[in-house]
């Protein structure tokens, strides 16, 4: 048996713990820029607030009703996602961190010695304990069906946090009752079909033949299919491992000069390159795209992209910069106020299958890689960034109060919480 532990509003609920004020109270997070709403609790939701709302739109709501608003904080959620981890690991042997706020958890041998119901009902309250953030479990067979069954432990107190699908009624009645646009696999495209082809309900779908499914859709809908089915075959770890490592924002003001970009880049493919190494994968592609202001017409508009490809798949900060500062230059043109830059990172596969070059001029690739490795071990153990490249803009000149002055291309966050469980200048104090 496979079990979805799923944190539920996990942004809002980091805040609320260091806001305990805030419990019972409509809260929202908002995107980059504080742009759009990307998260918000129940009772912000009961206000008709939804995610996606530009904030713009919805401030009379927000106002009238008094919503908590904060900037994304991914320091502080990241902080807290290890902290829930690593209590999961304490409790249970082979877990999968497929998301920040997910998580999947192997049973297998556990109903020997324990009724899984109540053991994960005790994993959930030690997560309450000891971060106060409440985690909602789904435990079936298949990773898709544990999706299923977490959503119905958060839409239904009566589970207790935890709901299982165990049985074949129990498994027939969840996807009678599961709404179709939110099966994990399914997307517009396959809603769009299945809705056409008469099927309104995951267990329509999963009534069907394999020989109609296979004649309809490709693979991803055939697993789908076998997943509700009660017959695993998604391996989460291979589909995050395929997946590209793109770093992107919108600038919090516009940038015209090429220094400013510079900056950004390095930031931005520094942040790529970390990821690769965190999942242990290299990349053998760097793409750089710039973008002016589309909402700006009365500015002159352009957006281009460049890749490098990298002669040695790696996960080397320096050599991922310097490529990217390479695409940089080929897509810069001055004269352009620009409101989003980004780099993507593609052709990526395990750090193991590295195919060397004869000509590959870089002749000291082990000593980089250890020095890497040893640049990782420091931010870990002191904090993200306390070693960083130069040139990413973080020892730019100082502001008022010999504070790092603000770069125009950070992104705006004026309700962000302060780093409080990885930066110990930003501790909570309390007045006793």
């Amino acid at each position: 048996m496979i079990a979805l532990v799923d944190a539920n509003s996990f942004f809002c609920s980091v805040e609320k713990v260091f806001h305990p004020g805030l419990r019972g109270k409509p809260v929202c997070v908002l995107s980059s820029n504080d742009g759009n709403i990307v998260a918000l609790t129940p009772e912000a939701k009961a206000l008709g607030l939804r995610r996606g709302d530009p904030l713009f739109k919805v401030r009379h709501i927000v106002e009238q009703h008094q919503v908590a608003l904060f900037s994304s904080n991914m320091m502080l959620y990241a902080a807290m996602s290890r902290r829930v981890i690593r209590i999961l690991r304490r409790n249970i042997l082979h877990v999968e961190n497929y998301s920040i706020d997910e998580s999947f958890c192997y049973l297998d041998g556990y109903e020997r010695f324990y009724s899984l119901e109540a053991y994960m009902r005790g994993v959930v309250e030690q997560i309450r304990t000891w971060t106060d953030i409440p985690v909602s479990v789904g435990i079936a067979a298949t990773k898709t069906l544990a999706k299923v069954g977490s959503k119905f432990a958060k839409q239904y107190p009566g589970y207790q946090s935890v709901c299982l699908i165990d049985t074949e009624e129990k498994r027939r009645k969840a996807l009678s009752l599961f709404p179709l646009d939110e099966v994990w696999g399914i997307g517009r495209s396959t809603l769009s079909e299945l809705n056409y082809l008469g099927i309104s309900t995951p267990l329509q779908f999963a009534d069907r033949s394999e020989g109609w499914v296979r004649s309809h859709f490709h693979l991803p809908g055939v697993r789908t299919w076998m997943e509700l089915n009660g017959k695993p075959c998604i391996d989460t770890a291979e589909v995050m491992r395929n997946q590209s490592v793109c770093t992107s924002r919108s600038f919090g003001e516009m940038v015209e000069d090429l220094p400013h970009l510079k900056e950004a880049v390095i930031h931005f493919a520094g942040s790529c390159a970390n990821k690769l190494r965190g999942q242990r994968t290299i990349a053998g592609a760097v793409t750089v795209f710039l973008t002016s202001n589309r909402f700006r017409q009365d500015l002159q508009q352009y957006s281009n992209a460049a890749t490098r490809t990298l002669l040695v798949r790696t996960s080397d900060t320096l050599e991922i910069v310097n490529r990217a500062l390479d695409a940089l230059k080929e897509i810069y043109r001055p004269g352009i106020w620009y409101k989003k830059c980004g780099v993507v990172l593609s052709d990526i596969t395990p750090d193991k299958a590295v195919t060397w070059d004869l000509f590959d001029p870089i002749t000291n690739r082990k000593e980089r890689d250890e020095l890497m490795a040893t640049i990782d071990r420091l931010n870990q153990r002191y904090g993200l960034k306390s070693v960083h490249l130069a040139g990413d803009g973080s020892l730019s000149s100082k502001g008022p109060h010999d504070e790092p002055a603000q770069q125009p291309w950070r992104v705006k966050s004026e309700h962000r919480s302060g780093d409080y469980l990885t930066d110990i200048n930003g501790l909570l104090t309390i007045e006793i």
